[in-house]
């Protein structure tokens, strides 16, 4: 019911994102209490909001569409709108950028510049017939607008302005060669202060560093190094190979104040400064037996608002005051959920066949005894992110219905360290695979679950693993649940080295359209949609945690050599399934199109084999919608009671 809560600069008010299952709302309200303003947003996809002084609020949105000035394949796009809370207008920013799209290619900056507070978005431009990433500058008082760099280059794809509003440092790649750069401006002049080969995807930039004059970029490839640069070309080594790959800048300069992210089962917040990590702990100490994530703050860092997961009450919002020395709950994250409907959830540990630690999550039915449960196997996505201990909607509603649920981070996952990263390079549905049986087997040995009850069901690559697990792992699971798998990897891979055009259907600012994949009507080069925005399930980044090229590290590709995929892709593999599968996938799914699972229903039906699809209609990848996540576990819960009832 409550998405977002982003507390004002000053601590005053709060911006709530809030839903009924299908339309969204923004509220602002006094932070002690009371309405001061809000609009709904219907149903469209509204993946951030962002202070931008105290009445100003920046939203970001998104969706899926072959339109939006664009022709070729159906693709997500973000806009950005002005919320001014005084007034309660809302004004769309881009629409008024000169020769630019109105889409938004990178997340907003926001700075406050001589009192004034600005937004600094990234526009697609026409340079010489084709898009250039292109920054504008926003003045949100005056209403003024303005080309800021005239540097941009046709490989930009991303930005990077310091606390005065000075554009800073850019960042090129080259899909042909997987060519990274990093420039940095001195003075006038742009100098390349880096450069690397990334093949697995563009680096980018990734905010100021730790005096607001240099910038840091994470660097991921074989190892993750954070590295800080300079202008004049010095650079220094931050952080090495490390699991904490989110950064903590300061709300006010935008300096690098610190990292967090998980280790192990925990969630880690490590600030450069021993005060600041003080005021951290302390912090903590208000929620002692529970999961804490920073969620916004002050300009002062004097209040912040945190997102607790209680293992016993389920995810809420909180506010901690430093001043007053006092902390309080703003409401639950799910309005309904209550104590006596939360399935307990334990960290559990066991070596696969080659003797790899995996560490894993194990949900037990409240209800039931924990001897000969029926299981389901919930792999998460990624490949390479990773599975919590705090609340996870799919297994709790899993759980309640009387299976035990596991969620094994499975070799390739993130945050266990680069080792453990890397073990899972190659072995997309190998080793990567058989980690969630030996997980199966374990739990068996231990008398937890019926090694003859178990199903398996994900999305996303958790969907792809559904899916080999009854094609290529077989005899271990009684029926499959894929939700927005990929099936055939050749087109996953054919979709990111081979993307399809995508051509300008309306020239800004011309009137002139042209017919879809045809860009000579108006002289202009495909928009390389490989720099759209993309955004991750919880919305919070606009950019995927890493290039869709990483997936190709995952399946084998090295440089040297390319894997057989065909024997790797269950879509090849029907023949194999001997049991049921069910294929759910929103149609509207830019990520892993819905063809694949199409293709999977009719390789199962030419086979003979049980089957059955479902379209989630306009949905995307992450199942934004209330309603259709509803739908998904319904469905999904109905077909593994049929299939391997828990009673």
């Amino acid at each position: 019911m409550v998405e977002d809560v982003q507390i004002s600069p000053d601590g005053s008010k709060l911006a709530v994102i809030t839903t009924d299952g299908e339309k969204r709302f923004l509220t602002i309200r006094k932070t002690e209490g009371g309405g001061l303003a809000g609009i709904s947003v219907g149903d469209n996809k509204l993946r951030s909001a962002s202070w931008a002084g105290e009445d100003h609020v920046i939203l970001v949105s998104s969706v899926a569409t072959q339109g939006l000035q664009l022709a070729g394949p159906k693709r997500e796009y973000f806009t950005v709108v002005d919320f001014n809370i005084v007034s309660g207008v809302q004004k769309p920013l881009m629409e008024a950028a000169p020769e630019a799209l109105t889409m938004i290619l990178g997340q907003p900056q926001i700075r406050t510049i001589k009192g004034d507070p600005h937004v600094f978005l990234e526009g697609a431009r026409f340079l010489r017939g084709a898009a250039a990433n292109t920054l504008f500058r926003f003045n949100l008082r005056t209403g003024t607008i303005r080309m800021l760099e005239h540097g941009a280059r046709y490989s930009s794809d991303s930005w990077l302005v310091d606390a005065e509003g000075q554009p800073l440092a850019q960042s090129t790649y080259d899909h042909t060669t997987g060519r990274w750069s990093l420039l940095m401006k001195a003075g006038s002049t742009w100098r390349t202060v880096d450069t690397a080969l990334a093949p697995m995807g563009s680096h980018g930039v990734s905010g100021l560093g730790r005096d607001g004059t240099s910038a840091v970029v994470w660097r991921r490839g074989e190892d993750v190094a954070l590295k800080e640069y300079r202008a004049d070309g010095a650079s220094e080594m931050l952080v090495e190979d490390s699991d904490l790959k989110g950064l903590l800048h300061d709300p006010e300069t935008q300096r690098l104040i610190g990292s967090y992210g998980m280790r192990g089962d925990d969630i880690v917040y490590a600030f450069n400064k021993t005060t600041d990590q003080a005021f951290w702990r302390a912090a903590l100490k208000a929620f002692p037996d529970d999961r804490v994530t920073l969620q916004s703050w002050t300009k002062d860092r004097k209040r912040l608002v945190v997102k607790v997961d209680s293992p016993t009450k389920g995810p809420a919002f909180a506010i901690v005051d430093f001043d007053t020395k006092q902390s309080w709950t703003l409401g639950p994250i799910y309005k309904n959920l209550t104590a006596d409907a939360i399935s307990p959830v334990r960290a559990i540990s066991y070596k696969a066949a080659d003797g790899l630690a995996i560490n894993a999550y194990l949900t037990l039915p409240r209800t039931r005894a924990p001897r000969n449960l029926p299981l389901i196997v919930l792999p998460h996505a990624g490949p390479e992110g990773r599975d919590t201990l705090g609340y996870d909607w799919w297994s709790q509603a899993l759980a309640s219905r009387g299976y035990a649920v596991l969620r094994a981070n499975f070799r390739g996952s993130d945050g266990l360290g680069v080792d453990f990263l890397a073990a899972g390079f190659g072995q997309w549905g190998k080793t990567m695979q058989t980690d969630l049986s030996d997980g199966v087997r374990h739990l068996a040995d231990q008398g937890l679950i019926d090694r003859n009850r178990v199903c398996i069901m994900g999305a996303s690559y958790g969907g792809y693993a559904a899916l080999a697990g009854a094609a290529l792992d077989t005899g271990v699971y009684r029926c499959a649940v894929s939700v927005g798998g990929p099936t055939d990897l050749n087109l996953v891979v054919q979709s990111v080295l081979k993307p399809e055009a995508v051509c300008v259907a309306e020239g800004p600012g011309s009137g002139a359209r042209s017919a879809v994949g045809d860009c000579r009507l108006r002289g202009a080069g495909p928009l390389n949609i490989r720099r759209l925005l993309v955004t991750n399930a919880d919305g919070r980044d606009l950019r995927t945690s890493t290039s869709p090229r990483y997936w190709l590290r995952f399946m084998g590709f090295d440089g040297s050599r390319t894997p057989d995929l065909d024997a790797i892709s269950p879509a090849k593999l029907a023949d194999k399934v001997s049991v049921p599968v069910l294929l759910i996938h929103g149609t509207d799914d830019t990520i892993v199109p819905y063809a694949h699972s199409q293709i999977m229903a009719d390789a199962l039906k030419r086979a003979g084999k049980p089957v059955d699809l479902i379209p989630l209609d306009g949905e995307d990848h992450w199942l934004s919608r209330g309603a259709t996540r509803l739908k998904m576990l319904t469905e999904a819960v109905a077909f593994v009671e049929k299939h391997n009832p828990p009673d």
